[in-house]
């Protein structure tokens, strides 16, 4: 993950040129690191909006234009809380892989609002824009969120499946959380063993080979952030934008799944 400072319209914006700094050092770290991928996502932009107003939309295509020129590997982006159609039109605009929709198959209370689910309107945006080739990374019980359906793993996969998901993300409940392992086995056998499962949150090189015995991949960042993580437990982010990504960290990280992978073999 690369996880955008504040942006315009948001107390403590630093000025774009230090987002885009920060951004193009974060990305160009985790790349030389030897991650497969990057998604990039408004993580600062606190209160979140279910879908954000035309400042982010310019400031996020602003950055991502420049970060896509500047790497080699896959682009994605997540745009909080749950604005899938800013997603695929950057995607779309800067030829960006993949996106993450946090809410696709289960409605959910969050601090924010509610959301209610809409898999159809998700798809039909995406064949509108002529963005089929974005794919979609869509959550099942989604962290910092109350569900407003009782659903089991197995229904939300399912569901997620036959709504035309292309991945499954599965977190814990928080930032830094990480998944239920039982529930992780569980997806993993209702999706097959073909289907991608990447788990969300809470990745560390510590646990990272236990994690990828039922997923695809992880999604990472603030066990790769330096400095020490906030005291506060009701912080929604762990460490404060101005945290870098480390290389020293990244690397390592990458070096335990590296490891995992020829165990496997």
């Amino acid at each position: 993950m690369v996880h955008f400072p504040p942006l315009l319209g948001y107390k403590n914006f630093p000025e774009v040129n230090v987002c885009l700094k920060k951004a193009l050092r974060d990305a160009k770290t985790l790349e030389k690191g030897g991650v497969d991928a990057i998604m990039v996502e408004n993580n600062y932009d606190i209160p979140h909006k279910i879908f954000v107003g035309p400042e982010t939309v310019a400031t996020m295509t602003f950055l991502i234009s420049k970060i896509k020129n500047e790497i080699k590997i896959p682009l994605g982006i997540c745009v909080l809380w749950n604005d899938y159609k800013t997603a695929l039109s950057i995607a779309k605009i800067c030829n960006c892989q993949f996106i993450r929709v946090p809410v696709f198959v289960d409605s959910v209370k969050t601090d924010y609002g509610r959301i209610m689910v809409n898999p159809e309107d998700v798809l039909k945006f995406r064949k509108n824009i002529g963005a089929l080739d974005v794919a979609l990374l869509t959550d099942i019980h989604v962290k910092h969120a109350e569900m407003l359906e009782q659903k089991t793993i197995t229904q939300s996969v399912r569901e997620a499946k036959q709504n035309g998901s292309d991945g499954l993300i599965i977190t814990g409940k928080w930032t830094g959380d990480m998944p239920n392992l039982d529930e992780l086995k569980e997806a993993r056998g209702v999706a097959g063993d073909d289907f991608p499962i990447f788990v969300g949150s809470g990745a560390t090189k510590e646990n990272v080979k236990t994690l990828l015995r039922y997923a695809n991949g992880v999604i990472v960042a603030t066990s790769l952030k330096s400095g020490a993580k906030r005291s506060k437990k009701t912080e929604v982010n762990l460490k404060p934008w101005q945290a870098k990504i480390d290389l020293v960290k990244t690397k390592g990280f990458v070096k335990a799944i590296i490891q995992k992978k020829k165990c496997a073999k």
